[in-house]
Formats: structure tokens, sequence, C-alpha cells
């Protein structure tokens, strides 16, 4: 007798519990962007949102060798120069050699109207009277990096007026 009414009891809990309406789960939780330092840090520095650092090899590469020291014919973390600069970051963040010099970085490149520069773009400019000498790589909102021969591998804007001055063209390769 005590089997039969723990079955029944088990009968009852099962299929008295059953509700022919369909449950509606509505999900109510709220998605927070998350972003990584890296993306908050050169948003920060670049005055842009944090989901416009979409490129994160291109910018952790940037960080490691941001304030490395200009040296001529350099390309190393002991110092480098601009188109030194300019071809490990394009190798490494784009898989893609670039001439070792400037003039021929600029023999090769496939000219971008300076107000439609996109991140990665090769910036070329005119230094003490010396054609396409100095080299740096757009990032955006008129910012861009190279190795600067007085602070070394920087975050400058082209808004400046010595580069305002000074440049000469833009593009891909």
């Amino acid at each position: 007798m005590r089997v039969f009414r723990n079955f029944i009891f088990l009968l009852v809990i099962v299929f008295g519990c059953h509700n022919n309406k369909k449950a509606v789960v509505v999900d109510k939780t709220i998605k927070e962007e998350s972003f990584t330092f890296i993306q908050t840090k050169y948003a920060e520095l670049l005055k842009i949102s944090p989901s416009e650092i979409g490129n994160l090899n291109l910018y952790n590469f940037i960080d490691k060798w941001i304030g490395v020291k200009y040296k001529y014919g350099g390309t190393t973390f002991d110092g480098v120069d601009c188109s030194g600069f300019a071809n490990i970051l394009y190798k490494e963040v784009y898989k893609t050699v670039l001439p070792r010099s400037s003039q021929d970085i600029a023999k090769e490149l496939k000219n971008t109207s300076k107000d439609k520069l996109s991140e990665g773009d090769i910036l070329l400019f005119d230094i003490d009277g010396k054609k396409n000498s100095h080299v740096g790589i757009y990032l955006a909102n008129n910012k861009f990096v190279h190795s600067s021969t007085s602070k070394g591998v920087i975050i400058s804007s082209l808004e400046l007026p010595y580069y305002q001055k000074s440049f000469s063209k833009a593009g891909k390769i």
C-alpha cells in the first residue's frame, strides 16, 4: 500500500503541475561592451571611441615600440629610424614587406587623398627640403605613428603646422 501511495504521489507531482501554456522568457540583460586596456588607452590618445580601435595587433605593436629612441639605420628596440619602424610594423602587423627607404616606399605607393586616409595608410613627408624623406603610418583622427628624430617612436598629429607644411603624399602598397 505504501508503494502504491508513493506512486500516486509521484504521478500527481509530475502530471498535476503540467501546464499547457508555454513559458515566454524575455532576456532583460543589458549587454555591456568591454574593451581591452590597449583599446581604452589608444582611444583616449587618438580621441576616438574604444570601439574604433579594431586592429589590436597594430596597437599592441605600437605599445611595444612607443618611446624607442631614434637611430639612423636602426631596426631594433635599441633604436629605429622612420623607415625601419614602418617596415617592421608592416611586416609584423600586415605581413607585407615594404622597401627599406622612404624614397623607395614613395615609388611603390598607390596614392590616397589626405581626406580619405584610413588606418594603416603610409604617410610621406618632405623634411628639410628632401623629398619623401620621412615616413609614418596613419592611425585615426589625423594621428599617425612614426619614429621622430627628436623623440623616437611617437604618435603625432597631422594638424600640427610642421606636418601640414611637410606632408607630401599618402597611400597604400
